[in-house]
């Protein structure tokens, strides 16, 4: 456990988060092979395996920056998926077309591009329906992906636990099955009452298609999931319900994707959390341990980053991930200072928790604003933030500026609640005194004919299981 105002030491042995990345290394991309699919049959385990792609977007609103920003943000994710950028094109209509997104004589000129560049794979920026993905693959003769299936494949390559990989799994499965097609005739053929043979008289008909038993198959697959993941949030509530009973605040770090929160929870605790220039880095959640300086215990928790845009399979499968947030007794909201639109990594975050507390019918814990990556901001631009968001605490979890402060609130938070009264715990207590001075901040300590007499500064949950040890003074 470590004192948080004290620097961590940086450890001499890998640290769980140095392995986690070393090992996402170990995989690299060969420039040149082919990565095209063949006739797929196994539909439910179709990979994108992007490579060389041409980003596309219709910019319907706001800013140009704003529109720049976005298709940056598309880049970023194609990047993370493991794929080389060679193009990106915005169209300003006033919404995507009907049929190919684009409209039929921009998705010609795209065509144009991706022969030009040799392009495999064309990313729009927003979600396609069926019928749009079909119809302007027909037209640009590559694969054609939208925002929702990149971040769907991010995922699916950056979780490791159990439950991350199940949640992942759903996600796709649920966007998978409207979209569910054929390559060639192989999901088009269909079984008889034999699966297609000549059974005789009685066993002959119809049967399913492909796309039908691939469906059916994909259905049964979700159920499965699903009752696994709620096996597993109740392993989740059950380490909560432990932590609670101890008495221990609950501090939950959120935010935009990429704004550093495990870089600051690893400031803050010493701890080897996987840290990684890439969106989407973290996906399963990561509890540490520390002590601030009053002496009071806090849990952090390092949780999956939000991006605009979202995919709602995403949000329905991570439900019980992002529950954490509803349990905490104070969010930690982490935004990259450096990023052109700090606010709408802000709106998009507070969107998505919305729905999650919504959805549970719980009240939101207080917030805490924490503007990080401040070493990044230049002096003209530290004014503007200060100015915007007043009640912000401003760090560098790089550089450790602005951490001593950070601290202080939420030390401050903590001793809120804190009660103080006078305990006279027997010598065959020992164990109390040695909780106390675990998970309360003790004021004085004397020696009596009966005991310890100890003037303690704890939480209130604390107060009141060691009621029966209270005196007057």
């Amino acid at each position: 456990m470590t004192e948080l105002h004290e620097r961590p030491v940086t450890p001499s042995t890998p640290t769980t988060g140095e392995l986690d990345l070393d090992d996402r290394a170990r995989l690299q991309r060969v420039v040149g092979l082919s990565t095209e699919l063949v006739d797929v049959t196994e539909v439910e385990n179709r990979q994108l395996r992007l490579e060389r792609v041409v980003l596309v977007g219709v910019w319907t609103s706001g800013t140009a920056a704003e529109a720049h920003a976005s298709m940056a943000e598309l880049a970023a994710l194609a990047e993370t998926a493991g794929s080389e950028v060679l193009d990106a094109l915005i169209q300003r209509r006033a919404k995507p077309d009907a049929a190919t997104y684009l409209g039929s004589g921009k998705a010609a000129e795209l065509r144009e591009i991706v022969v030009a560049t040799g392009a495999d794979t064309v990313v729009c920026d927003g979600e396609l329906t069926p019928a749009q993905l079909t119809a302007l693959e027909r037209v640009v003769k590559v694969k054609v992906i939208d925002r929702t299936a990149l971040i769907l494949d991010i995922f699916a390559q950056h979780a490791t636990s159990r439950e991350g990989k199940a949640q992942v799994s759903l996600a796709q499965m649920e966007y998978m099955l409207p979209r569910l097609r054929g390559w060639g005739e192989s999901m088009s053929r269909q079984a008889g009452g034999r699966a297609g043979s000549n059974g005789g008289v009685g066993l002959r008909g119809p049967g399913e298609t492909k796309i039908e038993t691939d469906r059916r198959r994909i259905r049964e697959r979700m159920a499965k999931l699903r009752k696994e993941i709620r096996g597993m949030k109740t392993a989740r509530t059950v380490k909560r319900a432990q932590r609670d009973r101890g008495g221990v605040p609950a501090l939950t770090v959120v935010g935009y994707t990429n704004a550093g929160k495990s870089s600051l929870v690893n400031a803050m605790t010493g701890s080897g959390v996987l840290v990684q220039d890439a969106l989407f880095a973290t996906l399963d959640p990561t509890t540490r341990r520390g002590k601030l300086a009053d002496g009071h215990e806090v849990v952090f928790t390092d949780t999956v980053g939000f991006v605009r845009h979202l995919p709602t399979q995403l949000v329905e499968a991570f439900r019980s991930t992002l529950e954490e947030a509803v349990h905490a007794d104070l969010l930690i909201h982490v935004v990259d200072g450096a990023d052109a639109f700090p606010g709408k990594q802000i709106s998009a975050v507070r969107k998505v928790l919305g729905e999650v507390f919504a959805e549970e019918d719980a009240t939101p814990p207080p917030e805490l604003l924490v503007i990080n990556k401040i070493d990044a901001v230049d002096a003209t631009r530290m004014t503007a933030l200060r100015g915007e968001y007043r009640d912000a605490v401003f760090v560098s979890a790089r550089s450790g500026e602005g951490l001593d402060e950070l601290f202080a609130r939420i030390a401050e938070f903590v001793a809120a609640d804190d009660v103080e009264a006078v305990l006279e715990v027997p010598f065959d207590r020992g164990e109390v005194i040695a909780r106390l001075h675990q998970q309360a901040h003790v004021l004085n300590t004397e020696h009596t004919e009966t005991g310890t007499r100890l003037r303690v500064q704890m939480p209130k949950a604390l107060a009141a299981e060691y009621a029966d040890l209270v005196v007057a003074e």
